[in-house]
C-alpha cells in the first residue's frame, strides 16, 4: 500500500474511533416485547434512563394532523394511579433528576436523566407514567390551552413557519407533511376518549425500547427493569400504513408574505434515508458547503458576493426518504440574486473544489459529532435510541463512523451530481409584506393587458388583438352572426352544419391533410356553433403563425363542400340529435323551447332537429357561406404571444378580401310564451323533470345583468333553492336554472330532476321560490351571489382561448369587446330592489310554460 497523507488521515481516524466500536451494549427483549438496551460507563456516576415510543405524530393515522402524539406526551406525566401529576416532578427533583419528552415524526421519548444511585426511581416513574397514565380529565383542557400557546408561539417564528411550509411542500403523501404539533383546527377537536384510545393502541411494551446509559451494573440492573417493566402486558397492535414519498419530478416553490423586515429561506432537495450507502457523504457534503464560516456557501454567498447575511447546510434523514436542507436569511432585494448564484455556484463545483483539507475538515467535525453526543450519559442512550427505533440496528452507529471516516473528494463530487438535483427542488421563501405589494403592483398591470386593441377595416370586418407574453401559445378565433334568426325557415340545423364544413376540405388541402397539418405542429383546429352565431378557432405555437393564417384563409375564402363529405357530416348530425333525444332532460328542453317560442326561430334547437336537418342539402350549404361569410359580419380575435405590427398586418391583408355585404335576419318578434300553462309528455324513464319557463331579456336588455344575478342565485349547491329542495326535502338529485339567450329575447327557465310520484311537491317549490325573491332575498345572500359571479368571471379569463371567445362574441354582437372591464360595475348594480322587480315583471303565472315529461299523465 502506498503511504500518502491521505492514507494516513483515514488510519488515524480509523484508529480514534475503534475505542467507540467496542463499547458493549446489553440487548434483550422483555416477555412482553419491551426492547432493552444496557449501556454502562463507569466514567460518571450518573444514570439516563429513557423510553422510546415507536409512536409519532406520522402514526397518527385517523388522527393524522391533529398533533395527537404530542398531546399525548403532555398528559403523560399529569397522574397515573399510583401517583399524581405533581408528584412524579417532585419524586424526581428530591432524587436529584431531570424528567422531560419530545415527541417528533417517528417517536415520543421520555427520559430522566439523574445521579446514579437512584437510577430505581428513575425506572419506577417512568414505567408508572409510561404504561399507566389515567389522564385526568380536569387536566386535558388546562394542557389543551398550553399547547395551544405553545401552536401559538410557532406562528409567531418566522424560522419555525418556513420550515413546516417546507415540509409541507417537499413531502406530498408521507406524513412527514403534517405539523408535529399538529394544525390547531385540528388538534382543538381531539377529545379525552381520543387521547386515551391512541393512548391505548400505542403505548404497549411491544412497541417501546428503554434504553439506560450511565454507571450501573448490567445484572442489577437487568434485575430492575424486570421488576418495573415486566409487570405490563404485551398487547395487540395494529400497524400504522405509511405512504412512500413518491419520487419528486420537478421543482416546487412557496412564496409567503408576513410581518417580516428580512426574507428567509428554505430550500430542500429529496435524497435518500438514513440507512443508504450515500447518507455519510451527503451529510459531509452538507458540512463542506455550510457548515461554520469556512464552509464553501458561506464564503461564496456571504463573504465575496455579500448577497447573503447567513447559510447554512444540513442532511435531515430520519426514515427512509429525507431532505438535503439549505436555509438562507437576506434582503428582500437580493431573494432571487442570491438565489440563481447559488445554484450557478453548485452547479459549478468540480472534485478539486474540494481538497484534501475540505474532506478532512468534515471528517473531523463528523467524527467531533459522534464523540461529542457521547459525553453524557444522556447522549450516550440518544445515539442507541436512534440506532435501535429509526434505524433498527444499534450497530449502525460504529458502521456509520467507519464509513465517515472514509468519505473522499470524489465522493462528495459524486453525491452532490447524484443528489442535487435541481428537478428536486422544493423552495419556501418567507418575505416582508411589502414585497408581496410589488407582486400585486405587477399583477394590475399585467391585468390591463385582459384588453384587446380592436380595429374596423372599411369592409366592417373587425380585428381584435391582445398581447399576453405569459406562455408560447397563440389562439385565433373567427365568429360570424348566425343561428336560426338568419336560416330559412325549415332549415334550422345549417349553422351547426355549415360550421362544420368549414373546417374539412379547401382548394389547398383536403380533409385529412389539414388534420394532418393542424396535428403536426401540436395545434388544435375546431369550430363552433349556437344559437346566434358561429366560427372557429385555431391554437398553436407562436411560431406556426403562419400556418394558422393560411388556414384561416382557406377555411372563410376557399372551402370545398364535397357532396361525400357532407352526406357524411349530417348523417352524423342526425346521430347526434337522436342521441339527445334519448337523454330525458334534453328532450325535455327541446319540447319546452317548442312549446314557448312557438314559431319563432329560437322554438327549434340551434343544433336543428331531425325534420329540418334532414330537408338541408349541400346547396343550402353553399348558399348560406357565400350568403353569411362577408365585410360586416366577420370578426376575428387573437390572444398570444405574437409581435403585433407585423400580425395586424397579415390579418389586415386577409380580411379586406371579404365584400361587404348587409345581412338580412327573418323579420320576426316575441312577446309573450305560445303556450303558456300545464303541459305534459309521456317518456317511459325511471325520473321526471320537471321545467318551469318565462320570458327574460336578451343580451342587449337593460335588465340583463339583473338576469344574470338571478340565475346564479337559483343554481348551484350554495343556493337557497338547492338547500330546500334537495337537502332538506329530498325532493330532487338536482335543481337550478337556466337561460336559452338571443339578442333581444330569452326563456329563463327552472328545472328540477325528481321522482314521477313526487313531481307535485317540486312545482310547489319552485313557486314558492320566485314568490320569495318577489318579496325580496336578504342582503347577504345577494351579495354572495354577486361575489361568486365577479369571481367566476375573473376565473373564466385564464387563458387566451376564454379571452378570446368572450371578446369576439361581444364585439360580433355589437357590443364592447372589452366588456369584461365593466361587469363587475354591472353585477354590483344589481339590488334586492331590482331583482324584486325583475321577478314581478317576468315571473308571471301567466306567462310560465309548465312541463314535465317523464312516466307521468
Amino acid at each position: 500500500m502506498i503511504d500518502s497523507p491521505n492514507n494516513r488521515s483515514l488510519d488515524a481516524s480509523q484508529a480514534m474511533i475503534a475505542p467507540l466500536m467496542k463499547e458493549p451494549v446489553d440487548r434483550y427483549v422483555l416477555d412482553n416485547g419491551l426492547t432493552v438496551l444496557l449501556k454502562p460507563d463507569r466514567s460518571s456516576p450518573v444514570c439516563s434512563v429513557q423510553v422510546w415510543v415507536k409512536t409519532g405524530s406520522m402514526h397518527e393515522d385517523r388522527h393524522l394532523g391533529s398533533g395527537i402524539s404530542h398531546f399525548v406526551e403532555h398528559m403523560l406525566f399529569k397522574g397515573t394511579d399510583k401517583r399524581p401529576g405533581k408528584e412524579i416532578a417532585r419524586v424526581v427533583h428530591e432524587s436529584g433528576g431531570y424528567i422531560n419528552a419530545y415527541t417528533t415524526f417517528d417517536r415520543t421519548v421520555y427520559y430522566i436523566d439523574m445521579p446514579a444511585e437512584n437510577a430505581a426511581v428513575a425506572l419506577d416513574v417512568l414505567s408508572d407514567s409510561v404504561f399507566a397514565s389515567v389522564f385526568p380529565a380536569e387536566e386535558v383542557d388546562k394542557e389543551r390551552e398550553v399547547i395551544n400557546r405553545e401552536i401559538a408561539m410557532g406562528e409567531d417564528d418566522p424560522d419555525s413557519k418556513v420550515m413546516h411550509s417546507l415540509f409541507e411542500t417537499a413531502f406530498n403523501k408521507h406524513p412527514y407533511r403534517y405539523p408535529i404539533i399538529g394544525y390547531k383546527d385540528v388538534f382543538n377537536r381531539i377529545t379525552r376518549d381520543d387521547l386515551v384510545g391512541y393512548y391505548q393502541e400505542r403505548y404497549v411494551p411491544n412497541n417501546a425500547v428503554l434504553v439506560v446509559a450511565g454507571d450501573f451494573s448490567v445484572s442489577d440492573m437487568r434485575v430492575a427493569v424486570e421488576k418495573h417493566f415486566g409487570e405490563y402486558q404485551r398487547r395487540s397492535l395494529a400497524p400504522v400504513f405509511l405512504p412512500d414519498e413518491p419520487l419528486q419530478l420537478s421543482a416546487r416553490r412557496q412564496d409567503l408574505y408576513e410581518d417580516v423586515q428580512i426574507s428567509r429561506v428554505a430550500m430542500g432537495f429529496q435524497v435518500p434515508g438514513l440507512t443508504h450507502a450515500d447518507t455519510p457523504a451527503l451529510d459531509a457534503l452538507a458540512l463542506a458547503l455550510g457548515s461554520g464560516d469556512s464552509a464553501l456557501l458561506y464564503q461564496r454567498l456571504r463573504e465575496e458576493t455579500q448577497l447573503v447575511h447567513h447559510v447554512d447546510v444540513s442532511n435531515w434523514t430520519p426514515g427512509n426518504v429525507g431532505v438535503f436542507y439549505v436555509s438562507m436569511l437576506c434582503d428582500a432585494d437580493k431573494l432571487e440574486p442570491a438565489l440563481a448564484e447559488m445554484r450557478s455556484y453548485l452547479e459549478s463545483l468540480q472534485e478539486s473544489d474540494f481538497p484534501e483539507k475540505i474532506v478532512e475538515k468534515v471528517r473531523r467535525q463528523l467524527l467531533v459529532n459522534e464523540v461529542n453526543s457521547r459525553k453524557t450519559a444522556s447522549g450516550q442512550a440518544s445515539r442507541l435510541g436512534t440506532a435501535e427505533v429509526v434505524v433498527g440496528d444499534i450497530g449502525y452507529a460504529r458502521n456509520y463512523l467507519k464509513r465517515i471516516s472514509e468519505v473522499t473528494s470524489s465522493d462528495l463530487k459524486r453525491v452532490l451530481d447524484t443528489w442535487i438535483r435541481w428537478d428536486r427542488l422544493t423552495t419556501v421563501t418567507l418575505n416582508p409584506k411589502e414585497e408581496l405589494g410589488k407582486g400585486e403592483a405587477a399583477a394590475d398591470q399585467e391585468k390591463a393587458s385582459l384588453d384587446f386593441e380592436e380595429t374596423v377595416l372599411p369592409n366592417g370586418c373587425k380585428i381584435l388583438l391582445r398581447e399576453n407574453n405569459r406562455l408560447p401559445n397563440l389562439h385565433f378565433r373567427v365568429a360570424l352572426q348566425a343561428g336560426s334568426l338568419f336560416e330559412p325557415e325549415g332549415k334550422q340545423g345549417l349553422t351547426a352544419l355549415l360550421s362544420t364544413m368549414m373546417t374539412k376540405d379547401t382548394e389547398k388541402r383536403s380533409a385529412l391533410e389539414v388534420a394532418e397539418a393542424i396535428e403536426g405542429v401540436g395545434g388544435s383546429f375546431y369550430e363552433f356553433s349556437g344559437n346566434n352565431s358561429l366560427g372557429f378557432a385555431l391554437e398553436v405555437l407562436p411560431s406556426d403563425t403562419d400556418l394558422a393564417i393560411d388556414l384561416l384563409e382557406e377555411a372563410l375564402l376557399r372551402p370545398v363542400f364535397k357532396e361525400e363529405v357532407f352526406e357524411l357530416e349530417k348523417e352524423s348530425h342526425l346521430a347526434g340529435i337522436k342521441e339527445h333525444l334519448d337523454d330525458i332532460v334534453t328532450a325535455g328542453r327541446r319540447t319546452l323551447r317548442k312549446k314557448f317560442f312557438g314559431s319563432h326561430p329560437f322554438g327549434i334547437s340551434g343544433s336543428g332537429d331531425l325534420e329540418t336537418v334532414e330537408s338541408i342539402t349541400l346547396d343550402d350549404v353553399k348558399a348560406f357561406w357565400k350568403r353569411m361569410v362577408v365585410g360586416g359580419n366577420l370578426t376575428i380575435g387573437v390572444s398570444g404571444q405574437f409581435e403585433a405590427a407585423a400580425l395586424k398586418a397579415k390579418l389586415q391583408t386577409l380580411f379586406e378580401k371579404f365584400e361587404p355585404s348587409e345581412l338580412q335576419q327573418r323579420d320576426v318578434s316575441f312577446d309573450n310564451p305560445a303556450e303558456p300553462g300545464v303541459h305534459r309528455e309521456k317518456m317511459e324513464r325511471q325520473q321526471a323533470i320537471v321545467f318551469h319557463a318565462y320570458p327574460s331579456p336578451g343580451l342587449k336588455g337593460e335588465d340583463y345583468f339583473v338576469s344574470e344575478v338571478a340565475d346564479e342565485l337559483f343554481s348551484g349547491m350554495s343556493s337557497e333553492l338547492f338547500d330546500r329542495v334537495r337537502e332538506k326535502l329530498s325532493l330532487a338529485y338536482f335543481v337550478r336554472s337556466s337561460r336559452i339567450v338571443g339578442l333581444d329575447t330569452s326563456m329563463f327557465y327552472f328545472y328540477a330532476g325528481t321522482s314521477p310520484e313526487r313531481f307535485e311537491e317540486v312545482i310547489v317549490e319552485l313557486d314558492r321560490e320566485t314568490r320569495r325573491v318577489m318579496d325580496g332575498v336578504a342582503e347577504d345572500e345577494l351579495a354572495r351571489c354577486k361575489k361568486r359571479l365577479k369571481a367566476a368571471k375573473r376565473m373564466s379569463m385564464q387563458t387566451n382561448s376564454s379571452c378570446a371567445s368572450q371578446a369576439v362574441l361581444d364585439a360580433t354582437y355589437g357590443l364592447p369587446a372589452n366588456g369584461w372591464r365593466t361587469y363587475d360595475q354591472s353585477i354590483d348594480a344589481v339590488s334586492v330592489d331590482s331583482l324584486r322587480a325583475f321577478a314581478k315583471k317576468y315571473f308571471s303565472e301567466a306567462n310560465r310554460v309548465e312541463l314535465v315529461i317523464g312516466p307521468v299523465e
